[in-house]
């Protein structure tokens, strides 16, 4: 089915969600990909459902249903006058229909309504594939890090212009 035919329902996850589990394994399976492909590993693994329920209740957390089923997710957190974008995970069956476009598309509107000038992410240099779907959902480079301990860039941030 195409991303036109599907319909997404986009629901806030709170720290009451009853599918903290559902949703540890999606974020597990979407990072799954990238393990011994980054270095340093991804922090995805060192989650738990206690962990992600008290992330829902410090950020502003965002769930999409496709048919009943979890498809995909975001935390967003407030950092002033932007939002910083973590943990998006798309399930396997439905990436390329155009979930994460629906979480950044929530992402921009939150973000305006909180009268913020941009969202930023990280991206592993490595994972040239999401740096192109991020700067096709209009993001930018705007700076590159290193995790502590390296000596190369080990991370791109990218932002997203909201004014």
């Amino acid at each position: 089915m195409s991303a036109q035919n599907r319909s997404y329902q986009v629901f806030t996850i709170t720290p009451d969600y009853d599918g903290f589990d559902a949703l540890l394994l999606l974020i597990q399976d979407a990072f799954a990909t990238m393990d011994g492909v980054i270095d340093p590993p991804s922090s995805a693994g060192l989650l738990n459902a206690a962990i992600l329920r008290g992330k829902a209740g410090t950020e502003t957390a965002y769930g999409v249903l496709s048919d009943g089923q979890l498809a995909g997710c975001v935390f967003l957190a407030d950092r002033g006058d932007h939002l910083y974008l973590g943990k998006l995970a798309v399930a396997a069956p439905f990436r390329g229909l155009g979930v994460a476009r629906c979480l950044v598309e929530q992402a921009e509107k939150l973000g305006r309504e909180r009268g913020m000038s941009h969202i930023d992410l990280q991206v592993r240099i490595e994972l040239t594939d999401n740096q192109k779907l991020f700067k096709k959902l209009g993001f930018e480079v705007v700076g590159e890090t290193m995790h502590p301990g390296f000596t190369r860039v080990t991370s791109l941030t990218m932002r997203k212009a909201l004014l």
